[in-house]
């Protein structure tokens, strides 16, 4: 399976209602990333609720998302049970290629590694966060300091 999405709108990482209103807010694509291993200590439930909500306020926002089951397949196949399109879970995890295959089965997308995003809870996120819809990203972030890429693809977070 590919694990790679490369139509991604530019990921911010929220950790609630507000961080994924203010995501959305500006109407640029966004791809709303769970928190790290979100779904392990929140719930798919959860995720589906915030995500919904901040998705009423902002119906015109086009949006993907995106739910961090960090290395709990579990989590992952609660997940696409209740519509979840879109998860990471860490490759090389045990029981990955099993939630590949249920997740290509309901037409769900699987991640192998989080991608780079903006994480709204660090200091200065917010004012960085239009430039980082608008593509203002690495070499452009090295030479303007606007945005920095808080975590590249495959880190360990």
């Amino acid at each position: 399976m590919n694990h790679v999405w490369p139509e991604l709108p530019p990921a911010v990482i929220v950790h609630g209602l507000t961080h994924a209103v203010a995501a959305l807010a500006p109407g640029r694509p966004v791809t709303l990333l769970s928190a790290p291993g979100a779904a392990c200590y929140a719930g798919a439930g959860f995720w589906r609720a915030l995500v919904s909500e901040a998705r009423d306020r902002h119906p015109a926002t086009p949006c993907v998302d995106i739910l961090d089951c960090a290395d709990a397949p579990g989590r992952a196949f609660e997940a696409l049970a209740i519509g979840q399109a879109g998860l990471v879970l860490l490759a090389g995890t045990p029981g990955f290629a099993a939630v590949a295959g249920a997740a290509s089965a309901c037409g769900a997308r699987l991640l192998g590694a989080a991608p780079p995003a903006l994480d709204l809870a660090r200091a200065g996120a917010a004012r960085r966060l239009r430039p980082w819809l608008d593509g203002v990203t690495d070499a452009k972030a090295s030479a303007s300091g606007a945005v920095a890429t808080d975590f590249p693809v495959g880190s360990s977070r």
